[in-house]
């Protein structure tokens, strides 16, 4: 087993010998390694959001290379060229490339996390402001929302009455952080409010999620 793994292994090291083929493995790598961002990021967050230190630990560079040599050789336009195959590849020449993925790698996944930061930003800003003012509207993130018998109302236009007439501002309050942070449990993105118009013509109060297509009835 071990023997056909280094085979395999040194099967990456040929080519032909034709440099622009050099060229065409480096720049197909590297297409691929972005085409595959959430392949990435899919096993980035199965280990647990750490990031490999060693280049044999990457989490998808192995993988796409080999991919991308044998695309390379399945090609059908130029059997010719890999029927050439006879020397070995330039050990530096690949590992110059490994190390051009290594970075694109890494470069994805602060990308990745950058974008968490913000959104874990965001999503506090919004919980602070409604704890520390009147309860801003979650659909414009504009105006305040007033609740008069039970009807909640923004000057954005949203206007919902309530099936609670005793619904107040504090219990609103109290919904709108529960399902919030019961997102943010499973889910880093922010998510989006929005009015739907339900049975007989009655709005409902719409807590969405695009990044894990969730969503949830609040009013």
């Amino acid at each position: 087993m071990a023997e056909s793994s280094g085979y395999r292994h040194r099967s990456l090291y040929k080519q032909t010998s034709s440099p622009p083929w050099k060229e065409a493995f480096r720049q197909g790598c590297l297409e691929r390694m972005k085409n595959s961002r959430d392949r990435l990021l899919n096993k980035y967050r199965q280990a647990g959001g750490s990031v490999p230190r060693r280049a044999q630990n990457t989490l998808l560079v192995q993988e796409v290379m080999e991919e991308e040599w044998n695309a390379l050789q399945s090609v059908d336009t130029c059997p010719e060229a890999f029927a050439q195959v006879k020397e070995l590849m330039d050990l530096a020449v690949l590992e110059e490339i490994q190390q051009e993925l290594i970075n694109e790698e890494q470069s994805i996944i602060i990308e990745y996390e950058k974008s968490l930061q913000f959104d874990e930003k965001c999503l506090s800003v919004m919980l602070a402001e409604w704890e520390a003012n009147p309860l801003i509207c979650p659909v414009c993130t504009k105006y305040n929302l007033t609740i008069t018998s039970g009807v909640v109302v923004c000057q954005c236009g949203l206007y919902i009455p309530s099936p609670a007439p005793e619904l107040t501002e504090q219990t609103l309050r109290a919904v709108l952080e529960d399902n919030v942070n019961e997102h943010s449990a499973h889910c880093p993105y922010t998510p989006t409010f929005s009015v739907t118009e339900g049975s007989e013509d009655k709005s409902s109060l719409l807590m969405s999620c695009l990044a894990c297509d969730t969503w949830a009835v609040i009013l």
